[in-house]
């Protein structure tokens, strides 16, 4: 049995006024999507238990099957998993965004949490001069993807109160600064960045460029190592993780899951979806279990841009979902759960806790549900619903029925 998990994140909407009050799932071209919503168990999946941030962090290890209730402890140490630095049980790991600050009469605001989408080469520049010049005293800084990088403070503080950058865009931040025990060290940090990224050549360039320049640091996202229990441990399956980002490779080292690399895959608009389906399919040959996740939906929600979040959703489904579709043929059983971690709405501009259509799909499914399209509203009105959405891999792997069905 072959086992796979699709992951458009962020790709859940809400209505949108200039799409007729349609959400973008239901007005992009999603053939493959689709045909599984149709052939499948379809409904609303609960990714973000009650009390928890909708993060990409609770979200992906609700849908790898881990209860974020036992086992979460911050999104930034499934990042530093991911790149190899080590924690030990007193160190706290911080996300370290590179963002653009619109200086103000009386402050800044939130201009861009992610600079300009800054490349990866111009972040682990800027990063070195970083912890050349500010990594002291136990801090250390490490370059990541894109805007996205690590700072570990050992023995630190993690009860501080912090915001992520995307939930504060064109906002004012100071009522967002870091708080609490340990946040003057942050602020420091933060203020010393500012100082540092003003003359720093990589923002010469790119301002004599016409783009954005990384004014500054922000932290958010903090957390201590944790102990998940691997997959092959709780169900005795090899498999794989494939994309782009730190933070699902990270969660996959923590799932005892292999890092498969593909050539062109950026986080972005621009990442390699075809090399993501095949590459996926090329696992599989050796593997039970792949994990394939793609960024670009939930950038696009971020950016509030619904024409580029419509392109992003058609791209993972042809070039994604098709692939993967028309390369399962090959082996007799095999099961596909579809899912976004949360949703990411065009109108917010950050994530939300709300319910995300699923579908789990079967080889040896015979049924065809006529009428039915992968999209929120459709998924609602199939009345199944899963309210712990880590028991899905359960559903997935062993076949036990997570969800309730009541009629709509």
């Amino acid at each position: 049995m072959k086992y796979v998990i699709l992951q458009g994140d962020g790709m859940a909407d809400y209505p949108v006024d200039s799409l007729g009050g349609k959400t973008p799932l239901e007005v992009a071209a999603a053939p493959h999507m689709d045909w599984l919503a149709s052939h499948g168990i379809f409904g609303l999946a609960y990714t973000i238990p009650e009390g928890f941030p909708p993060g990409s962090d609770v979200g992906n290890m609700s849908i790898l099957g881990y209860d974020p209730a036992l086992y979460h402890t911050g999104r930034s140490p499934l990042e530093a998993a991911s790149m190899g630095v080590a924690l030990g049980p007193e160190d706290v790991a911080f996300r370290c965004n590179l963002v653009t600050l619109k200086k103000e009469k009386d402050g800044a605001i939130m201009e861009d949490f992610t600079a300009g989408h800054i490349s990866s080469e111009e972040g682990a520049e800027v990063i070195a001069d970083l912890n050349r010049d500010l990594g002291a005293n136990g801090v250390e800084f490490y370059p990541g993807v894109s805007y996205r990088h690590l700072m570990v403070w050992r023995r630190g503080e993690e009860g501080m109160l912090t915001t992520p950058p995307h939930d504060i865009t064109d906002r004012e931040i100071a009522p967002y600064l870091p708080q609490g025990t340990g946040s003057e060290k942050l602020r420091a940090l933060m203020q010393a960045s500012e100082t540092l990224l003003s003359r720093h050549p990589v923002n010469q360039r790119r301002e004599a460029n016409g783009k954005k320049r990384a004014t500054s640091i922000w932290f958010w996202g903090q957390g201590r190592a944790p102990t998940l229990p691997s997959l092959k441990e709780r169900f005795g399956i090899q498999g794989g993780v494939i994309s782009a980002v730190d933070i699902i490779n990270g969660l996959g080292v923590y799932a005892g899951l292999e890092r498969v690399r593909v050539p062109g895959i950026t986080g972005f608009f621009d990442t390699n979806y075809q090399g993501k389906g095949e590459y996926g399919l090329r696992a599989l040959e050796e593997k039970d279990f792949i994990f394939i996740h793609v960024e670009a939906p939930d950038e696009a929600g971020h950016m509030g841009n619904v024409e580029e979040k419509i392109r992003a959703i058609e791209n993972f489904d042809e070039k994604v979902v098709g692939t993967l579709l028309r390369g399962m043929e090959r082996w007799p059983d095999w099961r596909i759960l579809l899912l976004p971690d949360h949703p990411t709405p065009i109108a917010l501009k950050t994530h939300a806790p709300d319910p995300v259509p699923f579908v789990l799909f079967c080889s040896n499914s015979k049924e065809e549900k006529k009428g039915i399209g992968y999209n929120e509203r459709d998924a609602r009105k199939t009345g199944i619903v899963v309210k712990q959405a880590f028991k899905l891999i359960d559903a997935l792997i062993g076949g036990k029925k997570p969800w309730t069905e009541t009629s709509l």
